[in-house]
Order: structure tokens, then C-alpha cells, then sequence
């Protein structure tokens, strides 16, 4: 069946909302282009809405209480949010979460060289990208570099108009012949996504004079002079690059697109889109809820959930027992039991219909951009493989509190059968015994440089997740 299309329902007051979050989320997007810099983003906007460190409290021992709200960074790359319920914790907690990093280009530990007058930074591509997406566009660079004495220095290089940017060349029409030879996959060799960072030598002072007017005649001097001014500006050295996470990301801000602004343009929808969505329903939030309410913005999903900032990793367990314990509830048997009695929507997003590229999808069972949040019951590839696959008692629950919120939904799979697939973090949070089903918006260019999503979408999302922590 079709769904309505959401922007039919709105009143011009709603629509007027669906604008000014719109201009939120934008800023939170435009602010927050690393997993680092989405949670000082989001630890900052939960303080303003009343959120306390959960570790602070953990070291004063002091009892929670319902209501209270409660946060947790861990490790800097990822970010818990708690309403504490009326009922035991042990009865199940209400969760969403989604994942904060989104495919890009990483710096090398040794990423330096030169080569015939240009300078290089050499990338290691991060999650499923098209690397010709990549070349020809205004890069900038985020990140940290950490010297051995433990002194950080934050890198944010691009997005001011005053700055320089960085960019991947690419070969011109008129001698590209050999590449046009090649699939759209081999056109551009990740070996080749390397980052031109400079031109101009450095230059050696004449003797009996501190004019910098001659070249410098050392190799590599290209490098020297980069080396020389990241070390003037930033105060780090080459090898302080061997404990650097620098990230390769479009540089600009996010964009209304359309005649009518009812998109947005931008880098990291996925999956920042779900993840802030997530901080307006959580902030909306007054009083003590029913059960427990949990947010969940975590790392690592594109690689894999995989180390110490990625879903598989036992954070989030090990928060609830902290959470557990200051509420009362202390022992191994009651904290399964909560992760047990748990519900779970997993909100990443979905690939959108795209009329250019109709083939791949199976159009009665495909996510429209405008049409409401989207419930994947399975991702995963051809035969579900990979897949959580919730259950049919949780989907038509999650219809029931979707129908009596108001909020407009659609349901979808990821493309035809055979045509690929994708994952999320359900299955593994599937893995304590909870309920999970995938829930997210629509997305079209998903894992391009620049990705396009809908504002209604963004707007019931925030309404389908403030239902579901309330009445899961």
C-alpha cells in the first residue's frame, strides 16, 4: 500500500517547525563532521537541556532518582544519554540508537611525501565509498593529533571561508582514455585518493641576508615548506602524525535543497540524520517516563561496529549496570534481565527511491523521500543475510505506537533482492534477547560526498522516536 506523503498533513504551524529543525539540525551536521565532533556537539547540547555526567555521579555514589538525566561520553567518540523511568530498570529499557561516523578519508600514520613539485598527504579510504566521488571537490580536514607527552591539538581546516582547503586530482577527458576503459569501480584506485596539500618550495636565506628569496635546494622541499607551516601553525611535527586521527571530509556547510528548501544537502546524513533526531526526541522529554528511556550515538558502525567505540564493544551494558546499580539494582541476573525485556529501535537510515536509478529497487517495497520515517523489519543482503529480521509482535507493535502518536511512517527493503544490501547495529544489539527493528529516513546519494534527505522525514522521525521511548 502507499503512504501519504507527509507534507500533505502539515498546518502552517507545523511547517514552521519542520523549517526550524531543519536550521537545528543543519548546524548540528555542519558542526559535527567526526564522531569526535558529533559528541562535543551533542555533550553540549544535552548539558543545555538539563543532562548531568553519568561519571560524575558514578564517583559521588548518590542515588538516581526518576527523572533524572544523565549522559555518558566514552572515549570521546561516542555518547549515552538515560531518563530515568518510574518502573525498575530491570522491567526493560526504552532505546534508540544510531551511529555518528559516516564513510570519509583517513590520514595515514605516514602520510607525507612529494613528487615532481607537489605535496601529498597519503588516505586510507574509511567505509563503503565510490572513490571517483571523491576527486575534484573541496576537501577539508578534522581531526586530533596527540603527541607522546598526551598534549592534543585539534585540527578543523577547510570550513572557514579565511582557510585554505585540499583536494584529489583527477586525470582531464583529453588523455583519459585509459580510464574511460575501466568499470566506474576501477576508475580511480584508492591508492590514488592522495591529498595535495602544497606547491611551493621552501626557501633558504642568501648568506649575509635573512631574505627567504631562494629555493630551497634539499630534497623534498615542497614537503619542507608544509612540514614548516603545520609545525608554525598547528605546533606539531611529522612524526607526530604516528598518534593522529585526521579525518578527509567535503568541505561547507549543509544546504537547503530545492526551490522549495525541502531537503537538505550535506555531508554525513548517514547516519548524523537518526543520531540528532534522536537528541530532539530525547530533549522533549519532561518528567520521569514510564520505563527507562536510552539514546545510543555510537562508532564504527560503517567498518563493522567493530573495537572499544563500536557497538559490539560493552559500553552501553556496562553503562546500564553503572545506572543499575546507583538506582538500587545491583547483580548479573537483574542487569540480563533489563537488556532481556529491552526494546530497541535501531534508527539508521534507508535508501531512498531514486527515479534515476529506478532499477534498483522493487517500488512497492522501497522508502520515498517525504513520506515519513521508514521501518526496515530486515536489512542484510539477498537471502537476509546479516539481517536482525524483527518479529512480526514488535513490528505491529511499533505500528500501533506510530498510528496513536500521529507520526507518518512508511516501511521498505534496501533495493531488489539481488542487488546488494546493508547492515546496521540491530543484530548485535538483538543479541541480549530485546526486540530491534531498523528505523530511519530516507536517504538518496547515500555515502556520496554529499547526501540529500527530507525535512519532513527528519520531523516525524523526531516524532516516531519521542513516541517510542514513551510508550515502547
Amino acid at each position: 500500500m502507499e503512504r501519504e506523503i507527509a507534507w500533505k498533513s502539515y498546518s502552517p504551524e507545523e511547517l514552521e517547525n519542520v523549517t526550524a529543525l531543519g536550521e537545528r539540525y543543519k548546524d548540528y551536521l555542519g558542526k559535527g563532521k567526526t564522531e569526535r565532533e558529533c559528541v562535543k556537539e551533542a555533550v553540549k547540547l544535552a548539558e543545555e537541556n538539563g543532562y548531568k555526567d553519568l561519571e560524575a555521579r558514578i564517583r559521588s555514589g548518590k542515588a538516581l532518582k526518576s527523572g533524572e538525566k544523565l549522559y555518558l561520553n566514552h572515549m570521546g567518540k561516542c555518547i549515552m544519554l538515560f531518563v530515568i523511568g518510574k518502573q525498575k530498570i530491570e522491567n526493560g529499557i526504552n532505546i534508540i540508537g544510531a551511529h555518528i561516523d559516516s564513510p570519509r578519508l583517513d590520514v595515514k600514520q605516514n602520510p607525507l611525501y612529494e613528487s615532481d613539485g607537489l605535496a601529498y598527504m597519503d588516505t586510507h579510504y574509511y567505509g563503503g565509498i565510490k572513490s571517483f566521488q571523491w576527486v575534484t571537490l573541496p576537501l577539508a580536514m578534522h581531526g586530533v593529533v596527540v603527541k607522546k607527552d598526551g598534549s592534543v591539538t585539534e585540527l578543523n581546516i577547510g570550513e572557514d571561508e579565511s582557510d585554505p582547503v585540499f583536494c584529489i586530482s583527477d586525470i582531464l577527458p583529453h588523455l583519459g582514455q585509459d580510464q574511460a576503459r575501466k568499470t566506474v569501480s576501477e576508475a580511480i584506485d584508492g591508492e590514488q585518493l592522495d591529498l595535495i596539500i602544497g606547491n611551493q618550495p621552501l626557501m633558504q636565506a642568501k648568506k649575509g641576508t635573512k631574505k627567504n628569496d631562494k629555493p630551497d635546494t634539499e630534497r623534498d622541499a615542497v614537503k619542507a615548506l608544509a612540514l614548516k607551516l603545520i609545525k608554525e601553525k598547528y605546533g606539531f611535527e611529522e612524526e607526530d602524525f604516528l598518534s593522529a586521527e585526521i579525518e578527509i571530509v567535503p568541505a561547507g556547510k549543509p544546504r537547503d535543497l530545492g526551490f522549495d528548501r525541502s531537503m537538505i544537502l550535506g555531508y554525513g546524513h548517514d547516519d548524523r540524520v537518526c543520531a540528532y533526531a534522536q537528541l530532539e526526541a530525547m530533549f522533549t522529554l519532561t518528567g520521569a517516563p514510564d520505563k527507562t528511556a536510552a539514546c545510543i550515538l555510537t562508532d564504527k558502525e560503517e567498518i563493522g561496529s567493530v573495537g572499544a567505540t563500536g557497538m559490539r564493544a560493552r559500553f552501553f551494558e556496562n553503562a546500564v549496570a553503572e545506572i543499575m546499580h546507583l538506582h538500587g539494582e545491583d547483580g548479573e541476573l537483574a542487569l540480563r534481565r533489563a537488556l532481556a525485556a529491552s526494546s530497541m529501535l535501531s534508527c539508521d537510515v534507508s535508501a531512498g527511491f531514486d527515479p534515476a536509478f529506478a532499477g534498483a529497487f522493487e517500488k512497492k517495497n522501497a522508502a520515498f523521500l517525504g513520506r515519513g520515517v521508514c521501518f526496515n523489519k530486515f536489512t542484510g543482503s539477498r537471502g537476509k543475510s546479516g539481517s536482525n529480521d524483527a518479529n512480526a509482535e514488535f513490528m505491529a507493535k511499533c505500528r500501533a505506537i506510530m498510528d496513536g502518536g500521529n507520526v507518518k511512517f512508511q516501511t521498505a527493503e534496501l533495493g531488489k533482492v539481488n542487488q546488494g544490501g546493508g547492515g546496521t547495529i540491530a543484530y548485535i544489539c538483538a543479541l541480549y534477547g530485546m526486540n530491534v527493528i531498523d528505523s530511519g529516513v530516507a536517504v538518496l546519494s547515500m555515502h556520496a560526498p554529499f547526501e540529500i534527505i527530507s525535512k519532513a522525514d527528519l520531523y516525524e522521525s523526531v516524532k516516531a522516536y519521542r513516541e517510542f521511548v514513551l510508550k515502547a
